[in-house]
């Protein structure tokens, strides 16, 4: 059975595309899962919640997954649920509604909705909605970036980034102008609203702690999106911590989070997820916001193509 899970394991580093082999492996003890709870009734969309035994005021984080906000679903994601778990940490994994059937915003609207939910709901599952957090991968990080940098989304539905004790973004877009993708640029459009779309031109000074995780070897997403934002944050004075993997792709890095995966393949991505965690969870933000419709930083942003996150 080991070497099965070696060889496993070794494979999903090496690119292996499919979640499942991992997921079949992650164990489905030590946590509570309750599925497909309805936070938003409107649009029908509903959350997976990944409870540690015995939870009580746990950190909580919202995980958005990947996959070019046009696929993917929560419940192949059970290796992010349960290794989040494994760390103390109540995990909340939304869906959300995907291009086609929606265009930018929604997807990041429905993101703020999410964390609404968490927050009200938090304390039920053994979290505290004071401690609550957003992470991502790849589209799932623009996503958790667009709600910690701008405030607007989060207002909508009532809140403010002072909700946010944190954002954790693996392999995230964050500052892929020119969009030249046709189905990017229908996604994303009109031309003149494109920069609305990029997180890298919200960077104030005033978001919540970010902390950006990004594998050298990605060809989809490429680490300069990772270094231009905390470029962006970091010239505002805002509080932003980067790590790059020389070998890590952009597939292994969300698979390096896996439990499995961390009991035979040497890898710190959970290890950094769970002391940002631990560290900043009481975190607070200053309550004086500046203006939610900062549309650029005063500094020069170097553009940084992106192929299909």
């Amino acid at each position: 059975m080991r070497k099965l899970i070696i060889l496993l394991s070794l494979a999903l580093l090496a690119g292996c595309s499919s979640l499942s082999v991992v997921n079949g492996l992650t164990p489905s003890t030590g946590y509570n899962l309750a599925i497909n709870l309805p936070f938003d009734p409107a649009t029908g969309l509903t959350a997976d919640v990944y409870t540690p035994d015995g939870a009580r005021n746990a950190p909580v984080v919202v995980f958005f997954y990947g996959g070019r906000w046009s696929e993917g679903d929560k419940q192949e994601y059970k290796l992010v649920g349960q290794a989040l778990a494994s760390r103390g940490i109540v995990a909340v994994i939304p869906n959300y509604r995907k291009y086609p059937q929606v265009r930018f915003p929604a997807f990041v609207e429905d993101g703020a909705k999410a964390v609404k939910w968490a927050r009200n709901n938090a304390a039920a599952y053994g979290g505290n909605p004071e401690q609550l957090f957003v992470m991502g991968h790849s589209a799932g990080a623009h996503i958790a970036a667009m709600l910690a940098l701008n405030e607007a989304y989060l207002k909508k539905v009532g809140g403010s980034r002072t909700w946010l004790r944190g954002m954790i973004g693996l392999a995230g877009p964050y500052n892929f102008l020119p969009i030249t993708a046709p189905d990017l640029r229908d996604m994303f459009g009109p031309p003149e609203q494109f920069e609305q779309s990029q997180p890298v031109f919200f960077a104030d000074g005033r978001n919540p702690p970010l902390l950006l995780l990004h594998g050298e070897n990605d060809e989809v997403v490429a680490a300069a999106n990772s270094r231009s934002l905390a470029k962006a944050v970091a010239a505002q004075g805002g509080s932003v911590e980067t790590i790059f993997y020389p070998k890590l792709s952009h597939a292994n890095i969300l698979g390096a989070v896996s439990t499995v995966v961390n009991r035979v393949v040497s890898s710190d991505v959970l290890e950094h997820i769970s002391n940002f965690v631990q560290e900043k969870r009481n975190f607070q933000l200053p309550s004086i916001q500046t203006p939610s419709d900062i549309q650029a930083v005063p500094l020069e942003i170097e553009m940084v193509p992106m192929s299909s996150p």
